[in-house]
Order: C-alpha cells, then sequence, then structure tokens
C-alpha cells in the first residue's frame, strides 16, 4: 500500500506540474497616466501565465464566460495588484480600485494605445458564447491610485516575476502635457522612475557605470595588463587618461546613434576587445614602451567605448530628459571603478615583485597568463563573429565607413601631435636628477657610450 500511495503521490504531482507549467517567456503591456488625483493603471497579460485559478469551464473545455467574472477579479489580484508597487514622490501609494477585468482575444488589438486600451476595458465583457481557452485568452486590467497630484515624481516597481522564467514589461508613461515616455523592462529591474530628476540620473548612472567596470571581466584584465609593467603614479596618469578619453569619445557618439547598428558590430567590438587584452600582454612580454603605450591604450580606448555604450544602450531609457547628464555620470561611475581596480593591483603588484618574484620575470608570466585567457576569448568570439555575413557596402555604409575614417585621422594626427609632448612630459621626473654629460674634448668614444649606457639602464631601473 506504501509503494501504490507513493507511486500515485508521484503520477499526481507530475500531472498537476505538467498542468501548471510556468511559460518561458511572457511579456506584459502597461500604461500609466496620471490625471488630477487618480493615476490609472492599465495591464494586459497573457492568461497561460495566471495559474492557480478556479476557472470556470464548459462540458467542451471552453471558458464559461457567464461566470469568469469573480475568477478574473481573484487572478487580477493575486497575480498583479499584489506584486505591482507603484510610489508617489518615494512614498508607496495605496492600494488600487479595480476598475474593470475582462477577457480578450488573441487578435484584439486595443493596447495599442492609451484610451482604445481603456474604453476596450469598460467596453464590457466577450459574448457569452465566444469558444475560446483560459490559456489562449488575455487578461486586460484597469486600476485606478489615489495620489496627491498629477504633476509629483512617480515611480514604478514592476514585480511581476512570478508570471514566466522571464517576463518582459513594456510599459508607456503619459505624464500630463508631456511627451509620452517609452520603457522596456524586466520585470526584476527594480524601482523605475517614470521621469527622473537630474540627480536621480546622475545617482542611477553613476552607479551603473562602476558597477559595469567591476563587472566586466575583460575591461577589468585590459587595465590589469597595463598596469603590470608600469607602477609608478606619472606614466599611469597618462595611460589612464588616453584610455579615459577614448572610450568617452565612442560611448557619447554610440549615445547619439553615430555607431553600426547592424547585428554584427557587437560580436565584432568584442573580438576587439580580446584582441586588445592579447596585444597588451604580448607588448609586456617583449617590453613595454611608453612612449607607444598611451597611444596603443588611446585606439583600444576607443573599441572599449563601444563595449561600454551596449550596455548604456539598454539603460539610457531610464534617462528621462538627462541624456548628457546620464553620459557624465556613467564616465564618473567608470572612472571609480578603474581608481578601485588600481588601487587595489598597484599595492599587490608591488608586493609580489618585491618579495615574490624578481620584476621582469613576474610581468612575464603574469602577462602570458592574461595572454592565454585573451587568445582563447579571441578565438570563441572570432568564430561567433564570423557567423554574421559581411555588411553590404551600400551607400549608407559607405558614407559611414567615410565619416568614421575621417574621425580617426583627424584622432590619429591628434595622437602624433600630443605624443612628444607626453613623452617629454615623462621624461621631465628622470631627466632632473640625472646628471649631464660633462662637456670635454678629451673624453673617448668608448667612455661616452659607457656613460650613454649607464644613465639608460639608470632610467630603466
Amino acid at each position: 500500500m506504501l509503494i501504490a500511495l507513493s507511486a500515485a503521490s508521484i503520477l499526481g504531482w507530475a500531472i498537476g506540474s505538467k498542468a501548471h507549467e510556468v511559460p518561458d517567456q511572457v511579456t506584459v503591456l502597461t500604461f500609466l497616466k496620471p490625471e488630477g488625483k487618480t493615476l490609472t493603471l492599465l495591464v494586459r497579460a497573457p492568461m497561460k501565465s495566471l495559474r492557480d485559478v478556479d476557472v470556470p469551464l464548459k462540458a467542451n473545455g471552453f471558458l464559461d464566460l457567464s461566470r469568469v467574472d469573480a475568477p478574473l477579479e481573484h487572478a487580477a489580484q493575486l497575480w498583479i495588484s499584489d506584486f505591482v508597487e507603484l510610489y508617489e514622490n518615494d512614498a508607496r501609494l495605496a492600494k488600487p480600485r479595480l476598475l474593470g477585468a475582462r477577457v480578450s482575444l488573441p487578435s484584439d488589438r486595443s493596447f495599442a494605445e492609451y484610451d482604445q486600451a481603456l474604453a476596450h476595458i469598460g467596453s464590457g465583457p466577450l459574448p457569452a458564447d465566444t469558444e475560446i481557452y483560459w490559456e489562449q485568452g488575455l487578461l486586460d486590467v484597469a486600476y485606478e491610485y489615489p495620489i496627491a497630484s498629477d504633476g509629483s515624481s512617480f515611480a514604478i516597481r514592476p514585480g511581476l516575476t512570478r508570471l514566466g522564467l522571464q517576463v518582459n514589461v513594456s510599459m508607456r508613461f503619459l505624464p500630463p502635457g508631456g511627451a509620452e515616455r517609452a520603457f522596456d523592462v524586466h520585470a526584476d529591474v527594480g524601482v523605475v522612475h517614470l521621469d527622473p530628476s537630474w540627480r536621480q540620473a546622475f545617482g542611477l548612472f553613476a552607479w551603473q557605470g562602476f558597477l559595469h567596470i567591476l563587472d566586466g571581466i575583460d575591461h577589468l584584465l585590459f587595465l590589469f595588463a597595463l598596469v603590470i609593467p608600469f607602477r609608478r603614479l606619472k606614466p599611469l596618469v597618462g595611460i589612464v587618461t588616453a584610455f579615459t578619453v577614448a572610450h568617452s569619445i565612442t560611448l557619447i557618439a554610440s549615445a547619439y546613434g553615430l555607431a553600426p547598428d547592424a547585428l554584427w558590430f557587437p560580436p565584432l567590438i568584442e573580438t576587439l576587445i580580446a584582441v586588445s587584452i592579447l596585444y597588451m600582454a604580448l607588448e609586456n612580454i617583449v617590453g613595454a614602451r611608453f612612449e607607444q603605450r598611451w597611444a596603443v591604450t588611446f585606439a583600444f580606448g576607443l573599441v572599449h567605448g563601444f563595449g561600454f555604450s551596449f550596455l548604456l544602450s539598454e539603460r539610457l531609457q531610464f534617462a528621462g530628459s538627462h541624456l548628457v547628464t546620464s553620459l557624465l555620470a556613467f564616465n564618473i561611475g567608470v572612472e571609480l571603478g578603474q581608481l578601485l581596480v588600481l588601487i587595489v593591483a598597484l599595492p599587490a603588484l608591488g608586493f609580489l615583485f618585491r618579495h615574490i618574484v624578481e620584476k621582469r620575470i613576474g610581468t612575464i608570466i603574469l602577462s602570458a597568463l592574461v595572454a592565454h585567457t585573451a587568445w582563447h576569448w579571441m578565438v570563441d568570439r572570432g568564430g561567433q563573429l564570423s557567423q554574421y555575413p559581411w555588411p553590404k557596402m551600400d551607400a549608407i555604409a559607405l558614407s559611414a565607413a567615410l565619416w568614421w575614417a575621417m574621425a580617426a585621422v583627424a584622432l590619429a594626427g591628434l595622437i602624433w601631435l600630443l605624443s612628444g609632448f607626453i613623452a617629454r612630459w615623462e621624461r621631465t621626473g628622470l631627466d632632473a636628477s640625472e646628471p649631464s654629460l660633462p662637456h670635454t674634448p678629451l673624453l673617448s668614444k668608448r667612455c661616452a657610450s659607457r656613460w650613454n649606457m649607464g644613465r639608460a639602464r639608470r632610467k630603466a631601473i
């Protein structure tokens, strides 16, 4: 009997889990409109994602639309209003009042506009003789929240993660007298400020930039490869500044739509980032020179700026009307993350080269490990890039290519003009303490050669 009961329990669990299977991907459409003393929230969710609801059915398995009102109201509270959080001036709003809930056909297009959606929800239920299964329908719901003023600052936490394994929420905010704002977010995005102030935008994007540099292992390896041979502050200032200026240029250009939007562009940039790490590591092994390093860092910084822009393109929807402020904040966050990496890496490398391994040998070993990792990344990402067809050079592509070529020539000229100045600036500290060669006609060429060799050796040390 125990075996039979166990088998029956397992079989019943298997059937129940199949009947209440969680959907893989779910898309929820929402409208938010503050007006006067109320804020109206419209939600459309697929009914297949609303599980564990006592659904009235006809004998043939279709919905009994004459008795579906109470289950719809229960599902609207259990799966939607209990998890959506709305805020006015950072204070959470009270529970909403349900204006209406109805079943809609999959072919219904009323949620294209706010007024159509609101009128559709208030137009009454489907005819009782409509034949539709629960899993095929859409649940349209309207809520009303009491607010102090429609000019307040509003925010929302979607929180609809229980509807599926991956839930995307398309939100459209209609402020009074302002332009409509559209958001496309995941349900677990957290609090979204629908019309952020510049302080909110600055704080959000600075934090995102800080986290991005710490989460991006490829950017961290690039910084690590930069500082291995140059652990003094003066050369690092020039190198990190070149990287900062370069990635800021392409980051801002991408934010204003000047970067290619083709499918092959992101894997190309990811491959070039791996190439940049590999090059830096190999240059460390053969011997890096400051005069070359800062220029190469500037060139690769342009590539890394496109890499930063891929995350930023998803986040710019949260900038509101503060695009420039958000870009500046993101750059500041990136620089703070880089500074934290340098604060940790420089003392660690100093301790390693003083107490564990000689500097030159340690540089070669660490750079070889970085090069090994970057090589595998380059091969893997290059394989993904090869799956995309080469772009066709039509008039638009040719115009964009010429624009970027002219920009590259201008940047190359700027690098050439600055290279001499920066190289002299780097040598200032060494030359100030270095004695000059005594001027005497009796000094032999051999002595002069030895003098210069010793001077070069002291500089290297």
